[in-house]
This record gives C-alpha cells, sequence and structure tokens, in this order.
C-alpha cells in the first residue's frame, strides 16, 4: 500500500476535569497510528518540549505514566482532525479531511484557559473551526515537534516554555530556563 493515501484517524481526547491547556496536533503520523500512542515516532520531539514546560523528563517516563503526568499538569491533548486521507505522515499530504468536534470538547472543559497548536497545520485548521466560539480562550501557536520542521531544538523549547503562563503551579512564579531542560540525546 506504499504510496497510496489510506484513511487515517486521530485518537480520542485526552482530557481531565482541571485541563487548563489543550495542545492539538494535526493527524497522528503513521509510527503514532502504529503504536496507538500519541507522539510515537521517536524522533518527534513532542515529549521532551513538554516536558520542559513542566520540569518533568517524560521521555523515560512508559506511555500511560506520560498522560498521567499531562493530566496532572492540567495538559490535555487531542487532533484538530478526525480523519482523512494521508499517503505517508507529512501534513502536506493530507486530503479530504473531517474535523473533530473542538466547539463540544470545549464545553466539556470548564478551567480550560488556552489552545496551543502544535505546528502550523493544527493552527490553520483549529483556528479557522474556534473562530466562530466567541471564547475568551489563549491561541497558541507552536512551532511543530515533527522532525520535518527543521527550526532549531532551543528555537522550539523557548516558544514552547510560554505555556508555562497558563499552568498554575509553574506560571506562579516558578519558571525552567531552557538551559536547566535535559539535554537531547542524538538517535
Amino acid at each position: 500500500m506504499t504510496g497510496e493515501a489510506a484513511r487515517k484517524r486521530s485518537f480520542p481526547p485526552v482530557i481531565g476535569p482541571d485541563t487548563r491547556l489543550l495542545i492539538l496536533g494535526s493527524l497522528p503520523g503513521d509510527a503514532s497510528l502504529a503504536a496507538g500512542q500519541y507522539y510515537a515516532h521517536r524522533q518527534n520531539r513532542f515529549w521532551e518540549l513538554v516536558g520542559s514546560v513542566i520540569d518533568t523528563d517524560l521521555r523515560t517516563l512508559p506511555y500511560d505514566a506520560r498522560l498521567a503526568s499531562l493530566l496532572h499538569h492540567g495538559i490535555g491533548l487531542w487532533d484538530v482532525i478526525a480523519e482523512a486521507e494521508r499517503a505517508g505522515s507529512l501534513d502536506a499530504a493530507i486530503r479530504n479531511e473531517t474535523h473533530n468536534p473542538l466547539q463540544a470538547l470545549l464545553m466539556q472543559l470548564p478551567s480550560l484557559q488556552a489552545i496551543a497548536f502544535n505546528g502550523g497545520t493544527a493552527a490553520r485548521l483549529g483556528r479557522r473551526q474556534l473562530r466562530e466560539a466567541g471564547h475568551r480562550l489563549a491561541l497558541i501557536d507552536l512551532p511543530s515537534s515533527s522532525p520535518a520542521h527543521t527550526l532549531a531544538y532551543p528555537q522550539k523549547q523557548q516558544r514552547w516554555l510560554a505555556l508555562q503562563v497558563h499552568l498554575p503551579a509553574i506560571g506562579a512564579g516558578r519558571t525552567i530556563s531552557a538551559a536547566s531542560a535535559p539535554p537531547h540525546s542524538p538517535r
């Protein structure tokens, strides 16, 4: 089936009653879909980036513990796209997409203060979908954690660290510098 555009579906949202920050991606890539886990591609820097935001080395934890740590810190995950045709994993190859019901999800999150978009596709499609919402949420565009987005890691990390202000235990005075984050080990 190489080269053919298979129909791919996103995962259910990872949310809790205290979700204050929702991070939205576009659509899981092939490695994530095969593993049944958000951000499973070993070169995707998501777990490292969000770990630097909450001062936790998420990369060393089992997947369920990663999700539990995010929820403990008030962070939820989901994708803007519910399903689409896509050959491979690049967002540029997404065709005939349908969107997840973001408005309905927002109604389930009374503590939500901000939505962060992981990458340009998520930001473009998510902002379009939320435009009519009339909400007071902060909308934050982040550089993609994907290895396909070639911005250097320190610049990505600096942008992601801005999420700390939306997380009370971190935003209320404790900040994490890019220099104190765990170093990236080459793969």
